[in-house]
């Protein structure tokens, strides 16, 4: 394991929570089930944490990171001891390769602010219109 930084693979702006775990997971070699019964929870506990439909409780996050041998910084924002990226297999990707995961990682960015943005435009129309919503 590396210090990772948040512009890598595995950063805030290109991964979620969810993506970190799931390849932290596999780097360890556990299946859903295998972390599931280690952590003491449903497998389907990892999987909405893995699709990123629900957030684990603190004291399992401390938990899953030391099983995976990352941060909880890192599995929370990418930042700190964790996974660089996929392996490369020692060979370089063709420039047109390296341009379109580039362009990939700029649109996934660019998805999670609009979600952010949707979020927020939600929660202040529930708000404007009261319990009735």
């Amino acid at each position: 394991m590396a210090e990772a930084d948040a512009g890598g693979w595995f950063g805030d702006g290109v991964a979620t929570f969810g993506d970190r775990l799931a390849a932290a997971r596999e780097a360890a070699g556990m299946s859903r089930e295998d972390l599931a019964r280690r952590l003491g929870v449903r497998a389907g506990s990892i999987a909405a944490w893995e699709d990123d439909r629900a957030d684990p409780r603190a004291n399992r996050l401390q938990m899953m990171a030391g099983m995976l041998n990352v941060s909880v910084g890192w599995l929370l924002t990418g930042q700190g001891q964790g996974l660089e990226g996929p392996p490369s297999e020692g060979r370089a990707l063709a420039p047109a390769a390296a341009a379109a995961l580039a362009d990939l990682r700029e649109v996934r960015g660019d998805l999670a602010r609009l979600d952010a943005r949707i979020a927020a435009a939600e929660k202040r129309l529930r708000a404007l219109l009261g319990p009735a919503a």
